[in-house]
C-alpha cells in the first residue's frame, strides 16, 4: 500500500479514537511583563513555545526591536542587513515579528543567527493563544530545528499592536519574561512522565530521542536514586475502528482484537516491522518498568530502553522477543515475570497495562491530552521546548520547592551560584566561613544556617546567631573570649540557649569586650579588718597581716600562733566528741527500739500457740497441744 494510503488509516485510527474521549489540548503559558513604556506597563499572558530552550526557573530581561523589514521573519536577516546582537553592557534584544507565511521554527531560526535572545511573535488573529510548534513534514529544510536555542513565545495581537506603536513613536520597550512560575513547584519532590516509543524508524525524531534517552539516562537514575524524583513512562497507542477489525492493515497494526494499535515503523505494509511490533515492545517496556518498579529498582527502566535500542535495532532485524529477553536478562531481570505482565497478545480481551495507558493519555487538571510523541510532563504540566538532556534537566530542577534541590541542579552547566558574589548580599562570618546564602536553582535564599547540629537564628540578612546546647563549640558561639597567663575565659555558656554573658570576675556586652573588674578597688572581696586585697585577672587574692590565715568562704583571718592554735584545737576535739556521743547515743536509742519491739513480736507469736491471748475474742486457743 502507497504511504498516502498508510497516512490515510492512521489518521482515521487519531480522530476516531480521540473524538471518543474528547480530547483537550491545554496551553502551557508563562508571564510576560512590560516594564516600559508607562503606557503599556503590565504584566501579559504568553504561550511558550514547543522548541527552542526555555529558561524554566529563570528570569530575563530585554530591550525589544521590531524590524523595518522581514518582519515575518522568514527570511535570513542577513540580506537585510539587520542586526539583533547587543552592545556591550546593552540589554539582550527580543525580537518581535509578525504571524504567518512561514513556520515559528523558522522565524525563530533566523532571528537566533541574526543575534536575538529571544523572539516574541505576535499574533495576528483575535483569538485564545495557541502553542507554537515544529512542523510535521519530515524534511530536509528542517535540519535547523535541533539548533534552536533561543526561547520563544506568542503574544496576542493587541500586546503586539501596542509594542509596534511605542516604538513607532520612539518609545523604548522593555521586557521582562519568567520562566520561575511555568511549572509548580509544590514540594521536595517533582514527579514526571515520559511518553516515548520503542520505534527507531521514524526518521529525525526517533534518532533524536533514542540520543536523549541516552543522554539523560545518568542524570534521570541519580534523581530516582536519591528519591528526589518519581519517573513514570507512558506509551501512546490507537484502537482500530470497527469497520476496519478485519482489514489487514488492523490485523498486521494491532494487538488483543484491535484495542491497541500503533503506525506502521516506515509507513510502508509491504516490507519491514508492522505496528503490532511496535505496540508488543512497547508493552515489554511498559512491563519492565512496572516490574522493577515493584522490586525497588525502576531505574532499570532507563538502562533497559537504552540498551535494547543499541542491541536490538530494526535495520539488524532485531527487533523481536529474542533480543529483548536477552538485555532482560543481562539486567538481572526474570523474564518470566516481564511474560506474565505481557499477557496473551492475541486474546480478544483488554490488556490491563495497556488499558492503564489509554486512559492515562486523557488529560487531567492542568495536563492537556497527550498526542505527540515524544512528550514530557512535570508535576502534571506539560514541557515545552527542545529534548536536549541541559534544557530537561533545567525544567526537572524548577519542579522542586525552593532549597529542596538536589545536587544535579546546582552544577555550573545548569545554573548559576549567586552566593560568589558578595555572598549573595547575606549574613557571613569569615572567620568560621560560615554563611546564611544558599544557592538555588531559581537564585538564592538568604536564610541563617544549622553547622554541625548548632542553629543560627537571625533574619538571615544582618544577624545570624549560634543557639543550642552545642553552640559554643563554633567560634565560641560569636561571643568574648581570651587567654592570659594560662587562664582563658569565655562569655559563651552551653547552658543558654542563645546570647552571650561576661564570666565572674569581668563585665561587659559579652558580645565583643568583657574586661576584668577590680573587686579591690570597688570593694566586693577582702572587706576583713586583717585583710590584704590584691587584684587579679578575672579574680582576686586575699591575703592576712602577720600569721593570720585567710579564711575565704568566711571572708575572715584567724590566728595561726601556738596558744591560739591550742585553743582552737582543743574546742574542735570537744565539738568532735560531743558530736560522735551524740550520735552514739541515737544509735544505741534506735537499736533498743528495733530490738525490743522484735522480741515482743516473737514472743507473742510462740506464746499464741499455746494460750489464748487478749486479742482472740472468743478466748479460744488458737490450737491445741496434744499430748
Amino acid at each position: 500500500m502507497r504511504t498516502k494510503e498508510v497516512r490515510l488509516i492512521v489518521m482515521v485510527w487519531i480522530i476516531v479514537g480521540w473524538s471518543s474521549c474528547m480530547g483537550r489540548f491545554v496551553v502551557e503559558k508563562n508571564n510576560l511583563r512590560v516594564t516600559s513604556p508607562e503606557s503599556i506597563r503590565g504584566v501579559y499572558e504568553c504561550a511558550l513555545g514547543n522548541f527552542g530552550v526555555p529558561q524554566y526557573g529563570g528570569s530575563m530581561s530585554g530591550a525589544v526591536l521590531y524590524p523595518k523589514a522581514n518582519q515575518k521573519a522568514c527570511k535570513n536577516f542577513d540580506g537585510f542587513d539587520i542586526s539583533f546582537r547587543s552592545r556591550v553592557a546593552g540589554l539582550p534584544t527580543f525580537v518581535l515579528v509578525d504571524r504567518g507565511d512561514c513556520y515559528f521554527t523558522l522565524k525563530a531560526w533566523n532571528a537566533q543567527r541574526a543575534g536575538a535572545a529571544t523572539i516574541l511573535v505576535a499574533d495576528n488573529r483575535p483569538e485564545q493563544l495557541i502553542t507554537m510548534d515544529a512542523p510535521e513534514d519530515e524534511t530536509t529544510d528542517a535540519d535547523y530545528l535541533q539548533n534552536i536555542t533561543i526561547p520563544s513565545a506568542l503574544v496576542s495581537r493587541s500586546l503586539g499592536s501596542a509594542i509596534k506603536t511605542a516604538i513607532a513613536h520612539g518609545e523604548p520597550v522593555h521586557i521582562s519574561l519568567d520562566w520561575r512560575k511555568a511549572l509548580p513547584h509544590p514540594n521536595d519532590r517533582v514527579a514526571y512522565e515520559l511518553w516515548t516509543n520503542s520505534n527507531d524508524e521514524c526518521g529525525p525524531k526517533c534518532d533524536a530521542q533514542i540520543q536523549f534517552l541516552k543522554r539523560f539516562k545518568g542524570a534521570a537514575q541519580i534523581l530516582e536514586k536519591g528519591g528526589y524524583t518519581r519517573f513514570t513512562p507512558h506509551y501512546i497507542t490507537w484502537y482500530c475502528p470497527e469497520a476496519f477489525l478485519a482489514s489487514r492493515q488492523c490485523k498486521s497494526q494491532c494487538i488483543n482484537g484491535g484495542r491497541y494499535c500503533a503506525p506502521d515503523p516506515e509507513q510502508d505494509f509491504s516490507r519491514g516491522y508492522n505496528g503490532k511490533d511496535v505496540i508488543v515492545q512497547n508493552l515489554r517496556q511498559a512491563c519492565f518498568f512496572r516490574v522493577t518498579n515493584e522490586s525497588g529498582k525502576p531505574w532499570l527502566w532507563w538502562d533497559y530502553v537504552t540498551d535494547f535500542a543499541i542491541r536490538c535495532p530494526m535495520k539488524e532485524e532485531k527487533y523481536n522477543k529474542k533480543c529483548a529477553d536477552q538485555v532482560i536478562h543481562s539486567l538481572g531481570v526474570d523474564v518470566k515475570k516481564i511474560d506474565q505482565c505481557i499477557g496473551d497478545i492475541e486474546a480478544n480481551t483488554e490488556n490491563p497495562v495497556l488499558k492503564e495507558e489509554q486512559h492515562a493519555q486523557v488529560g487531567k487538571g492542568s495536563r492537556g491530552d497527550v498526542t505527540m510523541l515524544p512528550t514530557i510532563v512535570i508535576n502534571n504540566r506539560q514541557y515545552r521546548g527542545k529534548l536536549q538532556r541541559s534544557a530537561v534537566l533545567k525544567a526537572l530542577c524548577s519542579g522542586f520547592r525552593e532549597t529542596t534541590e538536589p545536587p544535579n541542579c546546582l552544577t555550573e552547566d545548569i545554573e548559576t551560584n549567586e552566593c560568589l558574589q558578595n555572598n549573595g548580599g547575606c549574613w557571613e562570618d569569615k572567620t568560621t566561613n560560615i554563611s546564611a546564602c544558599r544557592d538555588t536553582f531559581r537564585g538564592r535564599v538568604c536564610q541563617c544556617p544549622i553547622v554541625q547540629g548548632v542553629k543560627f537564628l537571625g533574619d538571615g540578612y544582618t544577624h545570624c546567631e549560634a543557639s543550642g546546647a552545642l553552640r559554643c563549640g563554633i567560634n565560641n558561639g560569636g561571643c568574648w573570649k581570651q587567654t592570659q597567663m594560662g587562664k582563658t575565659y569565655s562569655a559563651c555558656r552551653d547552658d543558654h540557649s542563645k546570647g552571650c554573658k561576661c564570666p565572674p570576675g569581668f563585665k561587659g556586652d559579652g558580645l565583643k569586650d568583657c574586661q576584668d573588674v577590680n573587686e579591690c578597688e570597688e570593694k566586693t572581696a577582702c572587706q576583713c579588718r586583717d585583710c590584704k586585697c590584691k587584684n587579679t585577672w578575672g579574680s582576686y587574692e586575699c591575703s592576712c597581716s602577720g600569721s593570720l590565715l585567710y579564711i575565704r568562704e568566711h571572708d575572715i583571718c584567724i590566728s595561726t600562733d601556738k596558744d591560739a592554735r591550742g585553743d582552737v584545737s582543743w574546742g574542735v576535739i570537744w565539738i568532735i566528741f560531743m558530736g560522735l556521743g551524740a550520735a552514739a547515743l541515737g544509735a544505741y536509742t534506735i537499736y533498743k527500739y528495733r530490738i525490743r519491739t522484735y522480741m515482743d513480736s516473737e514472743i507473742r507469736a510462740i506464746m499464741a500457740q499455746y494460750m489464748p491471748l487478749d486479742n482472740n475474742p472468743n478466748g479460744q486457743p488458737s490450737s491445741q497441744l496434744e499430748l
